[in-house]
C-alpha cells in the first residue's frame, strides 16, 4: 500500500516519508493518486489523519524539482540583477505557487510551523542520496502580518504563501496580487466552516477573481488546482461544488470537476457528560462552585488539559476561578515571577482579543505539555495541532455536532488515537441539547451544510474591489460572478439591480445619501470604480465585523491585547482587569488605545466584549 500511494513521488520524498511514518494513513493513500493528477480534489476524513501533510506533499515534491528547473534555466542571466531589485513578481519569474488558506490565524501559523519538518527532511533525504532539491519558501500573509513583512512578501513572493480569505481579498485589490498571478494550487483547509457562511461566499468570490487574474496576465492559461480539507462536512456534494465553482455558460453554469476522497472514518470518542450537581436548575444555588471543583480535579488528573466556552468573557472568568480555586487548595503556587506580567497560573485563558505574540506563546506551552489546562474559545476550535492535549473539556453545549467533534478532536490529536472529552452543561436545557449532541457525535451524524444562495451584501462589495483597479465588460463581470459556487444561480436581474445601486440609480429617495462607488457605462457596456474606491474596499472588506475594540498596549509599545470600547468607557486609570488570566493596571487612556502595566497578584474586573 505505501509502495503504491507513494509512487508519484521523487525517490527523495519517498525515502523521506518511509523513513518518518510506518505508512500512509488512508486519506493520504486516497488522495495523493488525484493529487499528483492535478485534479480538483476534496478530501473529507477525521482530526489527525494527516490531511495537511496529504495537500502538502506533493506540492513540496514539484516545487522542489521546479526550483532545481528554474535555477538551472536562470543560470547566470539571473547574476546582474537579483529578482528582488526588478520590484515586480512577475517581471523576475517569481511568484506565489501554492495558495494556502485558513479560516484561523492559529491555524496558519500552526501550518506553518508543521511544515518545517518536511521541508527539512525531505532536503536532507535528497542530500543522502546525492540528488538536488531546494526547499521550497513559506509566508504567512495575516491580520497580525506587519506592513514591513507585507512589503517584504511582495518584493520576494514565497513559493507557499499561507493566508486567511480576508488577506487573499486585500492581496486582490492592491498591487500585491502580481505576486499571485503564478499560482499553481490552492489549498483551503476546514472548508466546512466556511462554506454554510457569508464569509465563504466571500471567498468563492475572490477565488473566481484570481481566476480571471491568471487569465487576463498568462498567454497559456494553466488550470487553477483546488484541494479542499475538512474533517466534518456533509453531503459532500454540495462542499466539492463549493469548493469547484462552476465554468460560465450561455445557459446554466456547468460545475467543474472535483474528485471527492471520503476518508471519513469516525474517529474513536471517549465522551461523556457530566453534570457536577445531583440536580440542575433545582432551586439549591449555583451549579458553578461543585463544577470548577469537577473542572479542576479533571485538569490535575491529566497531563494537558484544553476547556472550550463559547464567549471570551467567560474564558477570561473561568481560568481566573479555576487559578483561585487552584491556590485555595493549595494546589499550585500563583506567584507572578518578578517584573512579569505573566504569572506562574495553573491555567490560562486564550481567544481572539489577545495580541498575536501572546497567543503564540500559550499556543507553545499548550503544544510542548507545559500548560496543565487552557480555556479557548472557537479560536482553537480548527485543525491547531495539539499533540500533548489528553483531554478536551467542553463547557456548555457546543451547539452543533460538527462543532463538538473539531472541538473534541483537539485531543488524542494522532492517528489511531481515542479522542477523550467531558462535556458540562450549564442548566437543564443545556443538558438536552448537550445529550442529543454527544449521541450524534458517537453516531457521526454530521449537519448538512448548506451554502448561501446570492448573498447580494457580499457581491456589491467584491464589484467595487473589482472595478478599483480595473475596468470590465459587464457581462465578463457577470461571468465572473456566476462562476463562484454560491452565485452559480445569480441572474441577470440581480445583478443589474445590484449594478444600479452601485452606480447611484436608489429604488427610493431613501438611499439618496449613499455615494455611487463604481461608474457603469450602459452605451460601452463597461463598469469601473469611482476616485476611492480602492481605499473603500481595503478598509471595508470581508464579512467580519468592526467590532470597536481599543488595543491594549505596555509603556514601551508591546500589545497585550484589545478591549471592547464600552468597556474602555466604564474604565478609569489605576483600576486593574483581567486579560489572558493575567492582571494589569490601566496606566492611561487615549482615543484609541490603552497603557497598562502589569499587577501580578492583584484583584482585577472581569473584562468583557459584544458580538
Amino acid at each position: 500500500m505505501a509502495g503504491d500511494s507513494l509512487s508519484p513521488f521523487s525517490p527523495a520524498v519517498r525515502a523521506w516519508f518511509e523513513s518518518s511514518f510506518p505508512e500512509p494513513t488512508a486519506a493520504q493513500a486516497q488522495a495523493w493518486g488525484p493529487i499528483s493528477a492535478g485534479e480538483n480534489t476534496l478530501l473529507c476524513a477525521p482530526t489527525g489523519s494527516g490531511k495537511t501533510l496529504a495537500a502538502f506533499l506533493w506540492a513540496i515534491d514539484s516545487l522542489g524539482a521546479r526550483s532545481v528547473q528554474d535555477r538551472e534555466q536562470s543560470g547566470s542571466a539571473s547574476e546582474p540583477g537579483s529578482p528582488s531589485e526588478s520590484g515586480s513578481p512577475s517581471e523576475s519569474g517569481a511568484g506565489v505557487r501554492v495558495l494556502y488558506i485558513s479560516p484561523m490565524r492559529a491555524l496558519a501559523v500552526d501550518v506553518e510551523k508543521n511544515l518545517q519538518s518536511p521541508l527539512r527532511g525531505v532536503a536532507l533525504a535528497a542530500q543522502r542520496l546525492g540528488l538536488e532539491f531546494v526547499s521550497p519558501t513559506v509566508g504567512v500573509r495575516t491580520g497580525d502580518t506587519t506592513a514591513t513583512e507585507r512589503r517584504a512578501l511582495v518584493r520576494t513572493p514565497p513559493d507557499i504563501l499561507i493566508t486567511t480569505p480576508e488577506s487573499l481579498y486585500l492581496m486582490l485589490t492592491s498591487a500585491a496580487r502580481e505576486s499571485l498571478v503564478s499560482v499553481d494550487c490552492v489549498i483551503l483547509d476546514e472548508i466546512h466552516a466556511l462554506a454554510p457562511t457569508k464569509r465563504g461566499a466571500h471567498l468563492s468570490l475572490s477565488l473566481e477573481r484570481l481566476e480571471y487574474l491568471r487569465a487576463a496576465r498568462d498567454q497559456t492559461p494553466r488550470k487553477l488546482q483546488r484541494i479542499g480539507l475538512s474533517a466534518t462536512q456533509r453531503p459532500l456534494e454540495a462542499v466539492a461544488a463549493f469548493l469547484g465553482g462552476f465554468t460560465p455558460s450561455d445557459q446554466v453554469p456547468i460545475q467543474r470537476p472535483v474528485t471527492i476522497v471520503d476518508a471519513g472514518m469516525r474517529k474513536e470518542l471517549e465522551l461523556s457528560v457530566v453534570v457536577p450537581v445531583p440536580e440542575l436548575d433545582a432551586g439549591s444555588g449555583s451549579a458553578w462552585p461543585s463544577m470548577d471543583a469537577e473542572l479542576l480535579k479533571l485538569i490535575e488528573e491529566n497531563h494537558s488539559t484544553l476547556l472550550f466556552v463559547n464567549a471570551r468573557r467567560m474564558a477570561e472568568r473561568l481560568a481566573s476561578r479555576l487559578n483561585d480555586l487552584a491556590a485555595e487548595q493549595g494546589s499550585h503556587n500563583p506567584e507572578a515571577l518578578e517584573g512579569e506580567g505573566d504569572g506562574e497560573e495553573l491555567v490560562k485563558a486564550h481567544h481572539g482579543s489577545l495580541s498575536r505574540e501572546r497567543r503564540l506563546v500559550v499556543e507553545d506551552e499548550l503544544k510542548r505539555g507545559q500548560l496543565k489546562g487552557l480555556v479557548a474559545t472557537s479560536s482553537l476550535e480548527l485543525g491547531i495541532d495539539m499533540g500533548a492535549v489528553d483531554l478536551v473539556i467542553q463547557v456548555a453545549s457546543p451547539g452543533s455536532v460538527s462543532a463538538g467533534l473539531q472541538r473534541i478532536g483537539r485531543a488524542g490529536h494522532q492517528v489511531a488515537v481515542a479522542s477523550r472529552g467531558r462535556i458540562f452543561p450549564k442548566h437543564r436545557a443545556d443538558l438536552l441539547e448537550a445529550a442529543v449532541v454527544a449521541q450524534r457525535m458517537q453516531e457521526g451524524l454530521i449537519e448538512h451544510t448548506k451554502v448561501p444562495v446570492n448573498p447580494l451584501d457580499v457581491l456589491a462589495q467584491q464589484i467595487v474591489a473589482s472595478c478599483a483597479l480595473d475596468e470590465w465588460q459587464v457581462t465578463e463581470l457577470f461571468d465572473l460572478c456566476r462562476s463562484a459556487a454560491n452565485y452559480s444561480t445569480l441572474s441577470w436581474e440581480l445583478f443589474e439591480n445590484t449594478l444600479d445601486l452601485l452606480a447611484g440609480r436608489y429604488p427610493a429617495e431613501e438611499f439618496a445619501e449613499l455615494r455611487p462607488r463604481v461608474v457603469w457605462d450602459r452605451l460601452a457596456g463597461t463598469v469601473r470604480g469611482r476616485a476611492g474606491a480602492q481605499r473603500l474596499a481595503v478598509t471595508s472588506g470581508g464579512t467580519i465585523p468592526d467590532r470597536g475594540l481599543f488595543g491594549v498596549f505596555l509603556p514601551e509599545g508591546t500589545r497585550v491585547g484589545e478591549l471592547d470600547e464600552e468597556m474602555v468607557y466604564e474604565s478609569r486609570v489605576g483600576e486593574t482587569f483581567l486579560l489572558g488570566a493575567t492582571t494589569w493596571r490601566i496606566e492611561e487612556i487615549t482615543f484609541e488605545r490603552v497603557i497598562v502595566s502589569p499587577a501580578p497578584g492583584q484583584p482585577g474586573k472581569m473584562p468583557f466584549w459584544h458580538g
